[in-house]
């Protein structure tokens, strides 16, 4: 039906054969569905931790017209659902036995810069290793005096 398609109308067609109009766009959904389901598998395999909106997202970037709900269906039947991220764990332990040190400058009026600069550090996550950020700090101005960056691999600290 699909090869006369293109030199009769799809109701005279449909008349000769008896079937309804719609058999022809349904087979014609069947072979756009197994397009579209190559594309997805594709998306999937090049990105693991897209889900059904991200993958959608690639497939427009594509070219292709889909709905998300199409994709999420298409990739729940088919076993694609993204990769979740393991949990993160707990690095501070709060349940010590060391001393609280009081914060001195709580109640401390800053009225100009250079007067108090504050200091922090946290860890950056990377695919296998940890990155330290330390950071220095003018409270007043809220510039940035200095920072350094450490790598910490399964090796140590480099």
């Amino acid at each position: 039906m699909q090869m006369l398609a293109e030199e009769y109308p799809i109701t005279q067609m449909s008349d000769v054969l008896d079937v309804a109009r719609s058999t022809s766009s349904h087979l014609r959904a069947q072979s756009d569905e197994q397009e579209v389901r190559q594309a997805i598998e594709a998306v999937a395999a090049e990105y693991p931790r897209y889900g059904y909106r991200r993958v959608t997202h690639q497939l427009r970037r594509q070219g292709q017209i889909i709905n998300h709900k199409r994709v999420e269906r298409i990739m729940r039947e088919r076993g694609l659902q993204a990769r979740r991220r393991s949990k993160r764990k707990g690095t501070t332990n709060s349940a010590h036995a060391f001393p609280r040190y009081a914060n001195l400058v709580e109640h401390l009026e800053i009225v100009r810069p250079d007067q108090v600069w504050v200091c922090d550090i946290t860890s950056i996550r990377l695919l296998e290793e940890f990155v330290y950020l330390a950071v220095l700090m003018d409270v007043f101005t809220r510039s940035i005096r200095g920072w350094h960056l450490v790598l910490y691999s399964s090796k140590g600290l480099q």
